[in-house]
């Protein structure tokens, strides 16, 4: 094993001895021995020369201290530079100053025993303003205690880790990452002016020709071009050491936010009758004609494009998706008409989609000179702006659905609520009945329609409990079997052993009859249906389409078929609502994007795969729950007819037709109600001390005051009064306002009449 200590390493006190600082002590001992001395025989004698005893004593053992505290930390020091002598990665040991105290065999080899003494002067060559970096790591290691940082090189990424050993000691890990890519092999050798730029500007690393055209090397891109940002494709003017050159950039992406930038001068690209120079750059380049002919390309752009050398194909037979004719676009950039600005097309050949940017630059003053295309590959960037804009477009219906949704639970309310007054005063023996009857049936299935919109966008109510899903299966194996007939089999495997879970027992029954009726349909010749349960233990993040799965366990239910499948173009449409592919009048579009809301708004993750004529699997993932058991809810109490009630009602609703039923409603079961159509009006009614009230039955979303606010305003003066908020929209929408209200309960629209009754009965008793 060697060690390498390029300078002595002073005490870690910051090189200040113990004993230096005790001769002012052992001084003033002495002082008093020989005071004793002069002093004659007796007390006083006695207690200068005991004061001076003492301070001797003191003093050997503070020396004593000092130099088992070195011992030791000599030791410790030892053990952790044998610790990393053998670390295949570089490491040093640093002073609070960043002098080399101790390198190891990996620190040595990679930049060998060159007698450089500071860490920052070892790290000067391998990326730009070491000191800096350095200085940053170490001020939050003396905070923190550790820290790190990955910085983008020339030749890929290192990354440097810091941890404090002692006081004023540091030990420094080099990690370098080469880039592989082979992106800039070469680079020293090739002609053209090249450099390699960091996220903030830094240039890290230039070539010869570079440093030979700007007579220096370059620190920043401010100082080399005029106009920033540079973009491939862009004619720049460089500030040479010769005076302003004239440019064309080509560049392309690096790992860990490098740039390589190539430049190529304009005098030479317009006048080269070949891309002489540029068959082995790491950039894409072709010269077209003005009618998008392929003159030549480099050996990049042959391997993007996947054309074969001495091959002239058309442009508009490599590219598509402009908008319009890419033979139209060459020719009026060649002609002037427009700029070569960058456009991001779609390469014609089959197979995965691959997106390209392309630049144009002409060649010359006239048309026939031709252009210059730089290419990049432009798929990541596609990928991304595809997945913002799926995201978007989900959000924005699903907002839509929850509005809609809101209007239309107040419309059924009103409907429901006013059939519920009519069957009241009908037997089931008139003529009428049978029809108000049907109305009431329909507007259920209508109420039933607006929650699927709601658990789609996520704005449903839940009642979220502890259950397991083998108790859910087995309590919905009836209904299932009924839903898929006698044609297809039913197959469940449920882990008996898996951990329960925590959701809405009524919500994920739904889902499941959702997952196989859509799984049913998609076998109209018959076949079998698997639903499984297991257990599954993620040790890291699951990263899967646009979804971040975190680690931990979960309990995992497939359902499987065997039907037609789901085409690839279409399967990332499928929680979409309203897409179907079913015939008109067979389906309605809701049941996946139902599925889907219900387990996002549960906290879980739903996937499919699906292979065409094969069959489909649906994947949910539920988090397992580790808290207690919950307390079963008890069941309400059944609600007597005729007049139970008494107390009177604030009710406050901006819809007529909703507040003219309850108010009915209410009043039919013996309460006396005061109505108001907005909080304004409900507050003025309450400043009256006459006034007694108690419950208020209040809409939460109105104009000018919402509920939660003008209750909370109201029970400053009435603090005993009971609450029940009713809205069309989900109660998660106002929990956080709710919560600070005491005495108050929700109920969803749209409420029946003994929904009503019975929630008001309820606060009342």
């Amino acid at each position: 094993m060697s060690i390498v200590t390029p300078v002595a390493e002073p005490p870690p006190d910051g090189g200040r001895s113990l004993r230096p600082r005790l001769v002012p002590l052992l001084a003033l001992a002495a002082v008093l021995v020989a005071v004793g001395l002069v002093l004659p025989a007796g007390s006083d004698r006695f207690l200068a020369w005991t004061v001076a005893a003492t301070l001797v004593f003191a003093l050997a053992i503070a020396d004593l201290a000092g130099r088992v505290g070195r011992v030791l930390r000599r030791r410790v020091t030892a053990r952790l530079h044998a610790l990393v002598a053998e670390d295949e990665a570089p490491c040093f040991a640093t002073d609070d100053l960043g002098q080399v105290l101790y390198s190891n065999l990996a620190a040595q080899a990679r930049f060998g025993r060159n007698g450089v003494t500071t860490l920052v002067a070892t790290l000067g060559d391998v990326f730009a303003h070491p000191s800096a970096v350095l200085y940053r790591l170490q001020s939050r290691a003396a905070t923190l205690g550790h820290a790190r940082e990955d910085v983008a090189t020339r030749r890929g990424h290192v990354r440097l880790s810091v941890h404090r050993s002692a006081p004023g000691r540091f030990l420094w890990r080099f990690d370098e990452f080469l880039d592989r890519s082979g992106q800039t092999r070469g680079a020293d050798g090739v002609s053209l002016p090249m450099l390699v730029a960091g996220r903030t500007g830094a240039v890290l690393y230039a070539n010869e020709a570079m440093r030979r055209l700007l007579g220096t090397r370059p620190r920043a891109l401010d100082r080399i071009f005029t106009d920033l940002p540079v973009r491939s494709g862009m004619l720049v003017t460089v500030a040479g050491a010769d005076g302003p050159v004239e440019a064309v950039v080509a560049e392309i992406g690096g790992a860990a936010d490098r740039r390589e930038i190539y430049l190529l001068p304009a005098a030479a690209v317009t006048t080269a009758p070949a891309l002489d120079g540029i068959e082995d750059l790491p950039v894409a380049l072709m010269r077209l004609q003005p009618n998008a002919t392929v003159i030549e390309a480099n050996a990049a752009a042959r391997a993007l494009l996947g054309i074969d050398p001495g091959q002239a194909p058309n442009a508009s037979d490599l590219f598509e998706g402009l908008g319009r004719s890419v033979r139209d676009w060459v020719g009026d950039v060649a002609a002037g008409r427009l700029p070569g600005k960058a456009e991001v097309l779609r390469l014609s050949r089959a197979g995965a989609e691959v997106f390209v940017q392309i630049a144009l630059r002409p060649l010359g003053p006239l048309p026939q000179d031709g252009l210059l295309a730089v290419i990049s590959d432009a798929t990541a960037m596609k990928t991304l702006e595809a997945q913002f804009v799926q995201s978007q477009k989900m959000q924005a219906i699903g907002q839509l659905a929850g509005g809609v949704a809101h209007d239309f639970n107040n419309l059924l309310t009103a409907i429901s609520g006013h059939c519920d007054l009519l069957l009241l005063r009908h037997e089931p023996a008139d003529p009428d009945y049978a029809d108000l009857a049907q109305i009431h049936q329909n507007a259920n299935r209508a109420a039933a329609l607006v929650g699927q919109l709601l658990a789609f966008s996520r704005k449903q109510t839940l009642k979220p409990e502890r259950l397991h899903l083998a108790d859910v299966l087995a309590d919905v194996t009836h209904l299932l079997k009924r839903l898929v007939g006698e044609r297809i089999r039913l197959d469940l495997a449920p882990d008996d052993g898996l951990g329960p879970i925590r959701a809405d027992r009524r919500q994920l029954e739904q889902v499941l009859m959702n997952l196989v009726v859509n799984a049913r349909d998609a076998m109209p010749g018959g076949g079998s249906i698997r639903i499984e349960t297991e257990s599954c233990h993620l040790a890291q993040d699951m990263r899967r389409n646009r979804a971040v799965v975190p680690a931990g366990d979960y309990a995992l239910m497939r359902v499987i078929d065997r039907g037609t499948g789901i085409a690839p173009e279409l399967i990332d449409k499928v929680f979409e609502p309203f897409f179907t592919t079913k015939r008109p009048g067979e389906g309605t579009g809701l049941g996946l994007s139902t599925a889907y809301g219900i387990v996002k708004q549960s906290g879980g993750y739903i996937f499919v795969d699906s292979t065409s004529g094969q069959g489909t699997v649906f994947s949910l993932y539920f988090p397992l729950h580790t808290g207690a058991d919950e307390p079963a809810a008890p069941p309400p109490p059944p609600q007597p007819a005729g007049r139970v009630g008494q107390g009177v009602v604030l009710l406050v609703e901006d819809e007529a037709p909703v507040r003219a039923f309850a108010a009915r409603a209410l009043r039919l079961r013996g309460y006396t109600v005061i109505e108001a159509e907005n909080a304004e009006a409900a507050l003025d009614i309450l400043s009256d001390p006459q006034v007694s009230v108690d419950v208020f039955v209040t809409d939460v979303i109105m104009p000018g005051l919402d509920g939660p606010t003008w209750v909370r305003e109201a029970l400053k003066h009435r603090p005993s009064v009971r609450v029940v908020f009713v809205s069309g929209y989900a109660e998660d929408s106002f929990a956080d306002m709710q919560d600070d209200i005491p005495n108050s309960v929700f109920l969803p629209k749209p409420f029946s009449l003994d929904d009503l009754t019975r929630t008001v009965h309820d606060q009342l008793h």
